[in-house]
């Protein structure tokens, strides 16, 4: 019985690091103070001094703490008391580790390989690019499939590979294969710029990848060039058509709508989905770091919508699942279909099932959260490897501080 686990918040820190410190000989000072306002420790493993040494380890589970005072006295469904066997993939459930404190389950996982990119674009990442991580704290092959056995064995059912770049990472094949091969796991997608993807993705296909989105944000090669700072815009193309007769279906095309750059290209992408397998699907333009967000580029969905209408008829909007970010149309007729990511205008946070893992190995719960959790890269840094049952409670806390909605 579910309520048979339940642990306090206050009973559920303590275990996860007092076991911590147990298990790895850490000196561990944990002080939680009366109104659970306060998580405070200090632990200094002697094999990962490199993690604690560039600033207090108090900074670094800050994030940590300050979810579980928001959570105040409400009681944590943890799977701290529980074997892997009873949350195993057998049992075709979600583990409380994938549940927030509004009920939202999360099933969706997006491991970014690499913080690397061979392009710059505008809407993305400054022109000199960003400040990356030495390549010895990026998680290595061995971590990835570790942390995805351990969320799949927990109810998450769909991976996608991301960046930076996915593509230009060494190992890429090997990662999918091994990935394809955890039971449980039903859909291994990637989000890539298509760039050097043609030539791959025979051998991404065989390995295992069976959802695919190509990300590009203008049909004309000399704005292409403009919006990325770099050429290869026939590239891109070639991988689409690739992937069409590769059997992808449908090939997923993301297009950033920015006004006054290619928000008159509207229609030339609608008309792609008339004879092919592909899903435009037209994403807000939304702030990132370095790339100069101004509410004046922003086409808004409703906008976007209404010039479809004016030169098509016949669009029909389709069933949304629960937990998709795209409201989705089809024009009569046509193959393929039309998307859009309304992140700015209409948020989808009520239904949110994703969590996104950094290539550095920090956690973030929400895509327009302030805070990357540290947790999951201390988790790895211990060894040898804590329990799973000590990884999911790690986890299960930083989840619960998941916010009910983003502030965009």
């Amino acid at each position: 019985m579910r309520g048979g686990r339940l642990r306090s918040l206050r009973q559920g820190a303590q275990f996860w690091m007092s076991t911590m410190a147990m298990n790895h000989n850490m000196a561990c000072d944990l002080v939680l103070d009366d109104k659970m306002q306060s998580l405070y420790s200090y632990p200094v493993p002697a094999n990962s001094m490199k993690y604690f040494s560039s600033s207090p380890f108090l900074e670094r589970v800050r994030p940590v703490s300050h979810a579980i005072s928001k959570l105040g006295w409400r009681s944590l469904a943890t799977s701290a008391a529980k074997s892997v066997t009873e949350s195993s993939v057998e049992n075709a459930t979600v583990s409380d580790m994938l549940i927030d404190s509004f009920g939202r389950m999360h099933t969706y996982l997006r491991i970014s390989l690499t913080e690397r990119c061979n392009l710059r674009c505008q809407y993305c990442m400054p022109g000199e690019g960003v400040e990356l991580t030495p390549k010895p704290e990026l998680l290595s092959q061995n971590e990835i499939i570790r942390l995805a056995n351990l969320f799949v064995s927990s109810g998450v059912d769909k991976i996608r590979l991301t960046g930076g770049e996915p593509t230009i990472r060494p190992d890429i094949e090997d990662i999918c294969v091994r990935l394809t091969r955890i039971k449980g796991l039903k859909t291994l997608a990637m989000t890539t710029n298509g760039l050097t993807l043609a030539k791959k993705l025979p051998n991404f296909k065989e390995a295992g990848l069976n959802s695919l989105n190509i990300s590009l944000d203008t049909l004309v090669p000399a704005k292409f060039e403009f919006l990325t700072r770099r050429k290869g815009h026939g590239k891109v193309l070639e991988s689409i058509e690739t992937a069409i007769s590769l059997g992808y279906n449908p090939v997923k095309v993301n297009c950033v709508v920015m006004r006054g750059l290619n928000d008159d290209e509207i229609c030339d992408f609608v008309e792609m989905t008339r004879d092919k397998p592909i899903n435009v699907r037209f994403i807000e333009f939304m702030p990132f770091d370095g790339n100069v967000w101004n509410v004046k580029k922003l086409v808004p969905y409703a906008e976007m919508l209404d010039t479809i209408v004016k030169h098509y008829k016949g669009l029909q909007r389709l069933q949304d699942h629960s937990s998709d970010t795209a409201k989705n149309f089809k024009i009569d007729g046509f193959v393929g279909t039309v998307s859009f990511i309304t992140s700015m205008t209409q948020h989808f946070c009520g239904g949110c099932n994703r969590l996104r893992l950094l290539a550095d190995g920090n956690f973030k719960v929400c895509l327009f959260g302030p805070s990357e959790e540290i947790l999951v890269s201390v988790l790895l840094s211990l060894q040898p490897s804590i329990s799973e049952t000590e990884d999911r409670v790690g986890v299960e806390f930083i989840l619960q501080g998941k916010s009910e909605g983003c502030d965009t």
